[in-house]
């Protein structure tokens, strides 16, 4: 198991993070010579500091992939396309699979199968893009030191298991011995914006799995309006920085309600808040009414098809952070 040097100092500031970026920058451009290397860029943390980070070590030989499954949250696939392609110039292959994906998921509302659909999907995706490009014989991932220390190996989604046994590339893993608020200060020094930087854990099957049930587009748009709402009022009220991870839940199932002066059969909205220190237990914070009275009028006046809004007050345990 890798372990960190003894000597090695937690980076809490621009010149720790810049003096790292230095070392990384050396030993990449050492490692990989004039050979390109393939990145799945997700639009997390963790992927974005690392193809900023080669992006800066080997310019246009990194090729990066980004898949959008169209279970992506508002604004996330047009942002890494302008951060990455329109301001560091990245050479980026950006792939609209969201048909392809939404075709797959039809009628399955099994959550375990929807996250093997999800999953061996963009493995058969990336797969397929892969074998486009020529000359690869690297491949990037945003593994983190936690990553080694819970599993003794690599982050399951960033790293792109599943891949035929002819494309087992030879691994590129930069920032493998920082912890997560470390690699966000890498990320500051490195020019990303703070809302990439500071960007909250997301799960691998995006809201996939907070679409609950069989995902249909009316509920999958329902949700994805909804979040963005949410994280909008949560940056107003400064709860951004205060509160560890905040998302809405569409569940697969109508109540009555009442629009326009007739009975209305519409959708109810989630919302859930959580802080924690290790994501193994979770406390649900105090948010002031005033704040959820306004997400909530936002969500009900402009959201189609949601007559309801409801705010989870489950601690982990009993309950999950996440709905499926």
């Amino acid at each position: 198991m890798d372990k960190r040097p003894n000597d090695m100092k937690r980076i809490v500031n621009d010149e720790l993070a810049q003096k790292f970026i230095a070392e990384q920058v050396a030993e990449v451009r050492a490692q990989v010579g004039n050979k390109k290397v393939l990145l799945a860029l997700s639009g997390g943390v963790d992927s974005s500091v690392v193809a900023a980070l080669l992006i800066k070590a080997i310019g246009k030989q990194l090729v990066c992939v980004h898949v959008n499954h169209g279970l992506m949250r508002k604004g996330e696939s047009e942002q890494v396309v302008e951060i990455f392609r329109n301001q560091l110039d990245a050479n980026l292959v950006y792939i609209d699979a969201t048909e392809r994906f939404l075709g797959k998921l039809v009628g399955e509302a099994d959550p375990e199968t929807k996250r093997k659909i999800i999953g061996g999907e963009f493995i058969r995706v990336f797969e397929e893009e892969a074998r486009k490009l020529e000359g690869i014989e690297f491949l990037a991932q945003g593994t983190i030191y936690p990553d080694i220390i819970e599993s003794d190996g690599v982050k399951a989604h960033h790293n792109v298991g599943g891949l035929p046994e002819d494309m087992q590339f030879d691994l590129v893993e930069p920032i493998k011995l920082l912890y997560k608020d470390e690699v966000r200060v890498v990320g500051r020094a490195l020019g990303l914006p703070d809302d990439m930087v500071d960007r909250q854990p997301f799960p691998g099957p995006g809201l996939g799995v907070r679409c609950l049930g069989e995902i249909t587009r009316d509920r999958l748009t329902a949700l994805r309006e909804s979040d963005a709402i949410l994280r909008e009022e949560f940056a107003i009220a400064g709860l951004d920085k205060t509160v560890w991870q905040y998302f809405t839940v569409v569940p697969d199932f109508r109540s009555t309600g009442v629009r326009n002066g007739k009975r209305v059969f519409d959708l109810p909205v989630i919302i859930r808040a959580v802080n924690t220190v290790d994501a193994m237990t979770a406390t649900v914070p105090d948010i002031e009414w005033t704040v959820l009275k306004k997400i909530a009028s936002r969500i009900l006046n402009e959201v189609d098809g949601v007559c309801r809004v409801l705010y989870d007050l489950s601690p982990k345990a009993p309950a999950t952070i996440e709905w499926e």
